[in-house]
């Protein structure tokens, strides 16, 4: 199936998918670690199926030095012995925030307490802001069926800028 809408030869959606990018630059600029911001959009995207997405961080992920254990384990990441308990901290907070319709509460207090735990302030607002991301960018590539398999390491930052 192709995808029903190019995002990026649109003016409107082009200009929105730049501005979309740079608040993306604010949560890259963090000290919130780059694997644990390519793991989170990664669960988030596996969550929501979206293939584009899961390609791109799947692959940003591995040239940024991720193995390939680590990525083959993030579905299965509470099965798992491979994530620290700060990215496991973050895995669920993932999972609870892109979730939010299955439960009343949206994140647990257990799931807070455990990235409180781990993370300072700025990193707890560049997760938050990176889990609200994900799940719009998921959102619109799904929308339109863009489709997961020819992404290139680079490529999305180089298409917006």
């Amino acid at each position: 199936m192709d995808a029903r809408f190019n995002l990026l030869d649109n003016e409107i959606s082009s200009k929105f998918a730049k501005r979309f990018a740079n608040s993306g630059m604010v949560i890259d600029q963090s000290s919130l670690p780059k694997s644990t911001r390519e793991l989170v959009s990664l669960r988030a995207s596996q969550i929501n199926g979206c293939g584009w997405c899961v390609d791109m961080h799947t692959k940003e992920a591995a040239a940024a030095g991720e193995t390939a254990v680590r990525l083959n384990l993030v579905a299965a990441w509470r099965e798992s012995t491979v994530f620290t308990e700060a990215e496991r901290a973050a895995l669920a907070l993932a999972e609870e925030g892109t979730r939010l319709a299955d439960a009343h509460e949206g994140v647990s207090d257990e799931t807070w307490a455990q990235v409180r735990k781990h993370y300072d302030d700025d990193q707890v607002a560049a997760l938050v802001c990176l889990v609200a991301l994900i799940n719009a960018a998921n959102r619109l590539a799904v929308i339109v069926h863009q489709r997961g398999s020819s992404y290139e390491p680079g490529a999305f930052a180089t298409a917006v800028n």
